[in-house]
């Protein structure tokens, strides 16, 4: 179910290795500067390949959530390959972080239909993959509501659409290219703007890889201390306003 995915091309997997090995310390010390608790959702494959990494996030406070096992695609497997999955890598996250998963990102930004039921399951209590909506929802389930929140995340708040390099971007072809850092700051801030203005829930999509390069960095550290300037912010991680979200809406759980 892997071949020709990225995970088997060596050119991502240096790329990947760049992320826990070297991207994450430094992301790590500026959250720790800024006081900013965050979710890590990193698949179970890292977890056993850099476990003193993973277990580091822990240990400062945050919060570690499934990705895949090896940044599968949910839509293409189907329900015992998905089963397969989430045992495994639930497996993986209790011996090595203490405990399993309690939130759950799709790798490629969809999944199949059973999978919302799967993640109930196998005790996930929240997932942030869907696009649809800037404020948690619980999800419906065979027609009832189910203890599954979903927390939106967004493709403008991703740092891949900016920042990853790319050789054959879609438009203009044949030109390679990332974005300018001012205009991505600038669109990022806008766009905090806009959801603080409606009180709204805003999830990033940010890689180490890609966002923990030390000249990007700069761009997360400024983001930082533009959202903490009001004073008014609640930074938390998923699977608190997951919880909050529960508390909120008293929606009688039904699994």
């Amino acid at each position: 179910m892997l071949d020709g995915s990225i995970w088997q091309k060596p050119e991502y997997f240096t790329l990947g290795s760049y992320g826990p090995w070297r991207a994450l310390p430094r992301i790590l010390d500026l959250l720790d500067s800024a006081g900013v608790p965050a979710t890590f959702f990193i698949p179970a494959w890292v977890v056993e390949t850099w476990p003193e990494r993973c277990q580091d996030v822990v240990a400062r406070g945050h919060e570690v959530a499934h990705h895949g096992y090896r940044h599968e695609s949910f839509r293409d497997l189907d329900t015992d390959q998905q089963r397969r999955v989430l045992r495994r890598s639930q497996e993986i996250f209790a011996d090595v972080l203490g405990s399993p998963a309690a939130g759950y990102r799709t790798p490629s930004g969809d999944w199949a239909v059973d999978t919302p039921r799967l993640l109930v399951e196998h005790g996930f209590r929240y997932s942030s993959s869907m696009r649809g909506d800037d404020r948690p929802y619980r999800h419906r389930i065979d027609g009832r509501p189910s203890p599954l929140v979903e927390i939106p995340a967004r493709w403008e708040l991703d740092d891949y659409a900016y920042l990853a390099y790319h050789r054959r971007p879609d438009f203009p072809a044949g030109q390679d290219r990332i974005a300018g850092y001012a205009t991505t700051l600038d669109n990022w801030r806008r766009e905090f703007d806009g959801h603080r203005a409606e009180g709204l829930c805003m999830t990033t999509l940010f890689h180490p890889k890609v966002v923990g390069k030390p000249g990007r960095l700069q761009l997360l550290e400024r983001l930082l201390t533009h959202m903490r300037s009001p004073g008014d912010v609640w930074f938390a991680t998923c699977r608190d306003i997951a919880e909050w979200h529960r508390e909120v809406q008293d929606v009688p759980e039904e699994g």
